[in-house]
């Protein structure tokens, strides 16, 4: 369609030059003493746009001419450039192929061009970048080659290139890469260090905490180790069971970092409450409260979430849990008096009841009677606990105790039985 009304644009333009010059019957005259000249209006048109023509042509052909300089100097930067770029790509694809050797002399190839490009007075607008990316390719090269002081030489240079205006967005690359190696020299203190040094928003980055948090955890700075994991998992930085299960595993370092109940009480109070509703975290905080002399009641309290979430959805606790459970409660029992005991009689007494199938329940309600001085009940319970109980400990536990209500007793030879079975559960 454009094209179309080109052609209709020329064809009015000649139509029109044509009307005009076919009839145009004009002439100029110039005077030029003692001679006339006359001259066809059409010819001195015609002549005035050969002169503008030729002028256009003159004017571009010196523009053209004056103009070579810059051209040929333009030509010998985009040479030197696209030398640098090949040389560049190498670099790159030595590293990742594993070429350490050949990557850092293309690496150096680059360095030495671009000096030679700014001694000749040539700046390119990112030659500060080029500089820093193309010494950390350098370092990481000479890093696996084992190499630490040419590493350490080139990594001061990108470090410095990287500090200028123009080369900011290089820094965090090259402060990051010096915390992995940091790490990889397992200088975990040092790794801390670099990260420090990074911007607010980099730090958390997902790349940057999973730095920190390797650092973290080398340098066994668990608190620190603990809330990066926080971050990663917020981030989704990893899947959602293999994030349940760090938060876990730093959460019960931290808790075996405490060593005073004081230690355990600001412990407790770092955890978030997702670790702290966590079955394993919360009985391993309430038996490291007891056993380091802590308040009994303030650690079988910690216990009540995880108990009455039992209670309410029995399948929400595996069979280890139920019985680690058990173990710190019963262990928290023996430390207390029997007047605090009461509140967790009554929690039993409702739950053995409402599952009367229930050993580990039975078996706890016994041992809560046991410490109450129930004699009668508690023999009871824990009779009808013993053929079901699956876990060793808590049968022998529970052989043990019925045979301290024999020897209460008197009864001899029901003590010792009970001593027999006690042993024969601690051998399986």
């Amino acid at each position: 369609m454009r094209a179309a009304l080109w052609f209709l644009g020329l064809f009015g333009v000649a139509v029109a030059i044509a009307l005009f010059a076919g009839n145009n019957q004009s002439t100029i005259t110039l005077f030029w003493p003692p001679y006339r000249i006359d001259l066809s209006l059409n010819l001195v048109l015609l002549l005035l746009a050969l002169l503008f023509f030729t002028l256009h042509v003159a004017l571009r052909a010196l523009d053209a001419l004056f103009a070579m300089p810059g051209l040929a100097r333009r030509w010998r930067i985009q040479h030197q450039e696209r030398a640098i770029h090949a040389a560049l790509v190498d670099a790159l694809s030595h590293l990742v192929a594993g070429r350490f050797i050949r990557a850092r002399k293309a690496a150096e190839a680059v360095l030495a061009r671009e000096s030679a490009m700014a001694r000749s007075g040539e700046t390119l607008a990112y030659s500060g970048r080029l500089r820093a990316l193309t010494h950390l390719l350098a370092a990481e090269s000479a890093q696996v080659l084992q190499d630490k002081a040419g590493r350490e030489a080139h990594f001061r240079q990108a470090l410095e290139q990287a500090s200028k205006r123009d080369a900011q967005e290089a820094r965090e690359g090259v402060l990051m890469r010096a915390a992995r190696w940091a790490l990889e020299d397992h200088d975990a203190h040092g790794a801390l260090q670099w990260l420090d040094d990074l911007s607010q928003g980099a730090a958390r980055r997902t790349i940057a905490l999973r730095l920190r948090l390797k650092a973290a955890r080398l340098a066994r700075q668990t608190g620190l180790a603990l809330e990066t994991a926080r971050l990663l998992a917020k981030h989704r930085a990893f899947s959602e069971v293999a994030a349940v299960g760090l938060l876990r595993g730093l959460a019960l370092e931290l808790v075996a970092t405490a060593h005073d109940p004081d230690q355990m009480q600001v412990v407790w109070q770092q955890l978030d409450s997702a670790e702290r509703s966590t079955p394993e975290v919360a009985v391993e905080a309430c038996r490291r409260m007891l056993q380091l002399g802590g308040d009994v009641d303030l650690a079988l309290g910690w216990l009540l979430p995880i108990w009455e979430r039992m209670v309410a959805q029995p399948d929400a606790l595996t069979e280890l849990q139920r019985v680690h459970l058990i173990r710190v409660l019963e262990s928290g029992f023996a430390l207390a008096s029997g007047t605090p005991q009461a509140p967790w009689l009554t929690r039993i007494e409702q739950a053995q009841m409402a599952n009367p199938g229930d050993a580990a329940l039975q078996y706890l309600a016994g041992v809560t009677c046991l410490r109450l001085q129930l004699w009668g009940k508690a023999q009871q319970l824990l009779k009808q606990s013993l053929p079901r109980l699956q876990d060793a400990g808590l049968e022998r536990n529970a052989w043990a105790a019925l045979a301290e209500l024999a020897e209460q007793r008197g009864d001899a030879v029901a003590a010792t039985q009970a001593w027999q079975q006690a042993a024969k559960a601690a051998s399986m």
